[in-house]
This record gives C-alpha cells, structure tokens and sequence, in this order.
C-alpha cells in the first residue's frame, strides 16, 4: 500500500448510534474539538448483497464533502489495508460517555 493509498476506519457515536466508516483523509480540525474527515469510501453498487446498514449511511453522507466529529465521540481510528462494511449499529451499553467532573454549584 502506498502512502498516499491509506485508508481508515473511522468508529464513533452519533445519537445512541455507533458509525463505522471509512475514509482517505482524517485529520484534527482548526475548529476546537473537532477531527475532520474526508473522502468518504463506500462498497460498490455492483456486489449482489445489499447491506441496508451502509445503504443508509452513504444516503447520509452522500453530498458531504468533509464532516466535522467530536473528538468526545471518536471510539477508534484505525489505519487498514482495505475497505470492510460500513454499518450503523445500536449503542445499547455498549459505548459509556467519558467521565465528566460535575458542573459547578450556581
């Protein structure tokens, strides 16, 4: 694999869901607490399975050029060889919030 071939897979939490995707670019943000991620990888249209999983995520992200995710959200980053399947799964105890010190006394 080339340097500039790399590809990752990206794993975080959205609304009580666990996305797992894949990418060319990811990068930390010039926006505070942000990582941004870019060239968005899907399967092609052209295996006779159909996984409704990734259907639905390249329905989101398709016309997204780069998406910003919270660093507070990012499960894992992994550099891989190649693609798998890109899925939604439910967060059901399956990923805790990191521990926050309380809010101040008002």
């Amino acid at each position: 694999m080339a340097k500039s071939d790399r590809l990752y897979r990206v794993i975080f939490v959205n609304e009580d869901q666990v996305f797992e995707i894949y990418a060319e670019h990811v990068y930390q943000s010039d926006m505070w607490g942000f990582l941004e991620v870019e060239g968005f990888v899907f399967g092609n249209r052209s295996e006779l399975v159909v996984d409704p999983s990734e259907e639905k995520l390249k329905a989101k992200f398709s016309g997204v050029k780069r998406s910003f995710i919270p660093l507070n959200g990012i499960i894992r980053i992994d550099e891989v060889e190649q693609e798998g399947v890109a899925k939604i799964t439910e967060a059901k105890g399956v990923v805790a919030a990191f521990p926050m010190p309380p809010a101040p006394k008002r």
